[in-house]
């Protein structure tokens, strides 16, 4: 996870910066730790500061269509000012944390199709700043938001897409200014009687609060989506039978409609995407996964993309790009 190449905002001579990650893979509320490399040019060059920053590919609807652009969310100094010498190698090593909302860009070692999220290194000279390139790093999901996700696998649900959308989750408590929608599609017992299932976490370091829409094929209002959200700790999160009561709110869906207080497909509005999201809040056990609906992940889940076209796919010629 290195990358090295002469700062182009700089001119010829400029000094020339490598990136290295001793920790390429971490969790939401874990950290990265690793090395800004610089080498002085052909002249002293006063650096103002060295600033490392989080991005992330993000969704952002307007009108009848969508663009993408990248997206900030978190940024760390590592440097204040010093004079960097001609021909002068220096380090400066880093920890930097991650936010406990980051999205999920890997699980079980594959990428996550349709996600990518790196860091950015910026360098500051004089009043001009070289973004530098951007190094990918994989966010793996929490053990809590895991067992949510593979109990999904159980239920014959496979994995379709995920992307991040710019915007808020009315009624939940969020720091970044987007969320992440991993989508499912069942190809077993619920085929033809669920459609697509989403399901967002907006995590903390007490537990997850989780958002899922239901896309009902069948049952009084067949056609329309069923949105609900539920709280659980990390602790209940890994104690509890996903499979068994997520099944259960899934066939009750599938038979009677959404009898928990979801929504008809058109309520829609996140403050982006979908709209208030009504349900129950509480710990786990049926009383909470009533109010849930679901989708999950781990095995199938990216049919063989690799993580440099992910990187030319989502990152090249986003420079400059950032909302």
């Amino acid at each position: 996870m290195v990358f090295k190449r002469m700062l182009g905002a700089f001119g010829v001579g400029a000094p020339s910066v490598d990136t290295v990650l001793s920790t390429p893979r971490t969790r939401p509320g874990g950290t990265l730790e690793g090395e800004v490399r610089l080498k002085g040019g052909d002249f002293d060059a006063e650096i103002e500061h060295v600033t490392l920053g989080l991005v992330a590919r993000v969704e952002i609807e307007h009108g009848d269509g969508e663009s993408g652009g990248l997206s900030e969310f978190g940024s760390t100094r590592v440097s204040g000012p010093f004079t960097l010498r001609k021909g002068e190698e220096r380090t400066i090593g880093f920890r930097i944390p991650v936010p406990w909302e980051a999205p999920i860009s890997e699980i079980a070692g594959q990428p996550l199709r349709g996600m990518a999220v790196g860091v950015r290194t910026e360098l500051a000279i004089a009043k001009a700043v070289d973004k530098g390139d951007l190094d990918m790093v994989s966010v793996e999901p929490l053990p809590s938001q895991l067992r949510i996700l593979e109990s999904f696998l159980q239920l014959g649900f496979a994995f379709k897409s995920a992307d991040l959308e710019a915007g808020y989750l009315r009624g939940v408590r969020q720091e970044l200014p987007f969320y992440q929608e991993i989508e499912f599609y069942p190809t077993g017992q619920y085929a033809g009687r669920v459609g697509e299932v989403e399901v967002t976490f907006v995590a903390d370091p007490a537990g997850l609060e989780v958002v899922l829409e239901a896309d009902k094929r069948t049952g009084r209002y067949s056609s329309g989506d069923a949105i609900g959200r539920f709280q659980v700790s990390h602790e209940d999160a890994l104690r509890t039978d996903w499979a068994g009561e997520l099944g259960r709110w899934l066939d009750s869906l599938s038979r009677h409609g959404s009898p928990y207080g979801g929504h008809h497909h058109g309520d829609h509005g996140h403050y982006g995407h979908h709209d208030e999201h009504h349900g129950h809040h509480g710990g786990a056990g049926m009383g909470m996964v009533v109010a849930a609906g679901a989708a999950g992940v781990v095995g199938g889940l990216v049919a063989g993309e690799v993580v440099e076209e992910v990187v030319e796919e989502f990152f090249e010629g986003d420079e400059g790009g950032d909302w």
